[in-house]
């Protein structure tokens, strides 16, 4: 009462965090290729989220204080996102790395082909007689 005292009920309350939320996120391989925004609704609220390129299947991010709202004056829960990815390309996917299987005929007697990237179109061409596994490595740059 005197001597400037708070009230010492509420202050010794304990702070509880906020409950944790966990979603999930689908995408296709195309939009993991380049870095880009995207915006979530959750309870209401809108979640700007930057997608780093090349996040893989199963990652987990971690957006802090975008839980619940805590309790007693707590810090708000986290909310912790794991994405699904999904091929629906030509390319099979193996950690950073994309390949694509060239056809049989053309491995064994040569020739041009084309591959249609993510933003264009590479021609190369298939040396006769291609080893099985032989890999060609194409350096694809995004602005």
């Amino acid at each position: 009462m005197f001597g400037g005292r708070t009230n010492s009920r509420q202050s010794q309350r304990p702070k509880f965090k906020g409950q944790d939320f966990n979603a999930e996120l689908h995408l296709n391989l195309k939009d993991v290729y380049t870095s880009h925004q995207q915006v979530l609704t959750l309870n209401n609220k809108k979640i700007r989220l930057t997608i780093p390129a090349g996040v893989e299947n199963g990652q987990v991010i971690k957006i802090k204080e975008k839980g619940r709202q805590a309790i007693n004056g707590g810090p708000h829960g986290d909310l912790y996102i794991t994405f699904v990815i999904t091929n629906q390309t030509q390319f099979k996917r193996e950690g950073s790395t994309l390949y694509k299987v060239v056809d049989l005929y053309t491995s064994i007697l040569g020739g041009e082909i084309t591959i249609d990237t993510f933003n264009d179109e590479v021609k190369l061409k298939i040396k006769p007689e291609t080893k099985n596994e032989s890999k060609v490595k194409l350096k694809l740059f995004t602005d």
